[in-house]
């Protein structure tokens, strides 16, 4: 609801300040008092353009408050805490706009800076204007499927989830179609190199247990040369053993010959019997050494090609186990994705079809609603003298590709205002007049399927009198007791319905200069009295009569 109206430097207003309460509202005064300059500035803080026009001559800025106040546990709240607004819950909302006279201009919401577009947005669920020109609202068909599903009360949960849940299976789906896709790209690479692996058949740790292998039998190998060549010094044709023996032969022909040659013999035999044993020793060695050049040429050759397949995976080779073990996996996958993705095309196929069962259900509960909803508005035409209008709530199924949470309809109002006419969209009545008749109709069935706090018609009694405005002032009560009403009028008969009344008029004085005069435009808020004068004005013109007088009086008691 808004609770006041702060103007400050506006064109012609160079200050007010107005008090709103519940109910219905009117603004009156004669033409050109200034009704627009106030729907200008309110329009400012609603996030219109601002125009560095609107600002009061020789002024710097002007400035336009704005505060409502909210009912608890209103969504605004949480969508302007999204926004990185803080707003304490229960707290009033104040919207200043503030145009500078050079250009530009800034807005605040409750002291906090705010984009234009946003205040927008945040604008257009606190208050709503219906005029001449107006194309907002109700006349948006965006909104008209969700106002008619308000007004038949009716549930569209079911055709949310439904869709969400189909939509969660056309994700699922895509991704599976796209990995395999993918996949399928990679298959025959993965099939050689998973045949490759397999076939050499790399071990966890063989390439520590091969090099260690190989450094054993290099060192065999190694040994078994020196041996050989020492085997061959000692027991070859010319080795040790062969001469040391020869010369024990000859030294033994003669040892007897003199007494130190025996002794001589005797050493010769224990070197015989030492290089003996050292030959033996050799040989045993021999045996036992890790000596096997067949098996040193394999392992070699194995761990070369060990090596040269890790290389050729960007791997450690003690990775090639379990990069064989994923490779495979991923082919095992490709081979069985055929039967995943024969479930999820099941599932998806099962998810749409409950979705179209649910969004026809939800399209055959319009239509009963819409039904409904335009005999309810075609009633409340013929007192607001459009007799010959005809009212359609146009529902058509979409394509496919435009299905969504709330259902496959498009849905928009739609009237013919002459006999014979075509039906169209609200927007293209021509009658500004008959507009927001039209509309007023409209508030009146859809009275507390809105969520709009604030409704302001501008003159919407245009050129009509007499028992129309009469039906236009009780069906603005009527609308009142459920939102509050601003109401710009010309008629009596509108402006005795309200709970409160201004006057809007302008104020000329004379400045000190000579022939130099200041206009201003004043609101003043009237009593029972002033009302009744006021009113009085309205039915007489410009000279107010006793008989007026009493008319009115006999208006404000209706």
């Amino acid at each position: 609801m808004l609770i006041s109206l702060s103007i400050r430097d506006i064109v012609l207003i160079d200050a007010l300040d107005l008090d709103f309460s519940e109910g219905l509202g009117v603004l009156t005064g004669e033409t050109g008092a200034g009704k627009s300059i106030l729907l200008d500035a309110l329009g400012l803080a609603l996030g219109a353009r601002a125009d560095s026009g609107l600002v009061r001559p020789d002024s710097k800025q002007g400035i336009v408050t704005a505060c409502f106040s909210l009912p608890t546990g209103h969504a605004l709240y949480s969508y302007l805490q999204q926004n990185a607004l803080t707003v304490e819950e229960g707290e009033p909302l104040i919207i200043r706009r503030v145009v500078k006279a050079d250009g530009g201009s800034r807005a605040l919401l409750n002291d906090q800076p705010i984009s234009v577009s946003l205040l927008r947005e945040v604008a257009s669920d606190l208050i709503e204007i219906h005029g001449q020109h107006d194309e907002r609202g109700l006349l948006n068909p965006r909104s008209h499927r969700l106002l008619l599903d308000n007004f038949g009360h009716i549930d569209i949960s079911p055709v949310s989830k439904a869709y969400h849940y189909w939509q969660e299976t056309e994700k699922a789906l895509e991704k599976a179609l796209s990995l395999k896709e993918e996949r399928e790209q990679d298959k025959e690479w993965l099939e050689h190199a998973v045949q490759e692996l397999i076939a050499f058949a790399p071990q966890e740790g063989e390439e520590t247990a091969l090099a260690d292998e190989r450094t054993t039998l290099q060192k065999g190998a190694r040994l078994a040369e020196d041996m050989e060549a020492i085997g061959q010094w000692l027991d070859g044709h010319d080795g040790a053993l062969t001469l040391l023996r020869q010369a024990g032969r000859r030294l033994g022909r003669i040892s007897f010959e003199h007494p130190t040659l025996a002794e001589a013999l005797e050493s010769l035999d224990k070197a015989l019997n030492e290089a003996g044993d050292a030959s033996e020793k050799l040989g045993h060695t021999a045996m036992m050494l890790d000596n096997d050049p067949v098996r040193l040429d394999g392992i070699e050759a194995r761990l070369f090609d060990l090596r040269a397949l890790a290389r050729k995976h960007r791997i450690a080779p003690d990775e090639l186990p379990a990069f064989t073990k994923g490779l495979q996996d991923k082919l095992d996958q490709i081979e069985s994705g055929e039967q995943g993705i024969a479930l999820l095309l099941a599932e998806n196929k099962s998810a749409r079809d409950n979705y179209q069962q649910a969004a026809e259900k939800l399209h055959l509960l319009r239509q009963k609603s819409a039904e409904l909803f335009d005999k309810a508005v075609m009633d409340e035409l013929p007192p607001l003298k459009m007799e010959a209008a005809k009212f359609q709530t146009r529902i058509e199924k979409l394509e496919a590709s435009q299905w969504g949470a709330d259902g496959c309809d498009r849905v928009e109002f739609t009237i013919s205002t002459n006999p014979g006419a075509d039906f169209a969209p609200l927007m293209k009545i021509a009658s500004g007049g008959e507009l927001s008749r039209f509309m007023l109709a409209l508030k009146v069935v859809l009275a507390g399927a809105e969520g709009t706090e604030t409704i302001i018609f501008d003159e919407i009694d245009q050129g009509v009198g007499g028992a129309v405005a009469s039906a236009i002032g009780e069906r603005l009560a009527r609308l009142s007791e459920n939102s509050q009403l601003l109401v710009i009028t010309h008629s009596p008969q509108v402006a005795a319905r309200a709970a409160q009344h201004w006057l809007i008029r302008k104020h000329h004085s004379q400045l000190s200069s000579k022939n130099a005069f200041s206009t201003r435009t004043e609101v003043k808020s009237l009593n029972w009295e002033e009302r009744q004068e006021e009113i009085a004005r309205m039915l007489s013109g410009a000279e107010v009569t006793d008989e007026a007088r009493a008319q009115a009086r006999r208006l404000l008691r209706h």
